[in-house]
């Protein structure tokens, strides 16, 4: 299975994101460069589609058939690609609050720490829907990881509830475009494939 092993902060710096976005708290020293020249329309696009596979963790084959089912939904292509994205099993454990970054959700996912209503899930890119209850594996609770969750606060997004005592959490509402918080402009993505 390939994997992306670049440095976060480095590449967040390239694509102009804030290391907050993937769950680093770092900062990076370096200014990034301003005396670039003006980006062609082109690098505009895809730099935004790059962003996009960066954060939620995508290699491009995955980020294009992703692409191609959010082209056939009814709605806007660009918002029900975002929208597909976010109801990621690996990203809605990180926005449940289960993993500090998306990477770290992922290999907990794929490890089997975690049941979707029940059953037993190791799929990062399995999609979720309204109503599904994600719980940490009875097995799983006993670990140093899940056992310091119990004493954090967290906060998860409107379309999300955790029960930090029980370790589980519900979809309770799909996300809409106004609950991503990575700044994004999803119309380039879309121009890009529409070429």
């Amino acid at each position: 299975m390939a994997k992306n092993t670049q440095p976060v902060l480095k590449r967040c710096r390239t694509l102009g994101i804030e290391p907050g976005f993937m769950g680093i708290d770092k900062t990076s020293k370096r200014k990034p460069n301003q005396n670039r020249r003006k980006q062609s329309e082109y690098a505009v696009q895809l730099n935004e589609k790059q962003k996009v596979k960066f954060v939620y963790g995508l290699l491009e084959k995955q980020f294009r058939n992703t692409f191609e089912k959010a082209a056939k939904r009814p709605g806007s292509t660009g918002e029900n690609l975002l929208i597909m994205l976010e109801r990621r099993f690996d990203n809605v454990v990180y926005r449940l609050g289960f993993a500090a970054t998306r990477r770290e959700a992922r290999q907990l996912v794929s490890h089997g720490h975690f049941t979707v209503n029940g059953k037993k899930a190791n799929i990062p890119s399995m999609e979720l829907n309204e109503g599904d209850v994600i719980a940490v594996k009875e097995k799983s609770k006993s670990s140093p990881k899940f056992k310091q969750i119990r004493d954090m606060i967290i906060t998860t997004p409107k379309w999300v509830t955790i029960d930090v005592e029980k370790l589980e959490g519900k979809i309770v509402a799909l996300p809409k475009r106004e609950d991503i918080d990575v700044p994004i402009a999803e119309h380039h993505i879309v121009e890009l494939y529409s070429k």
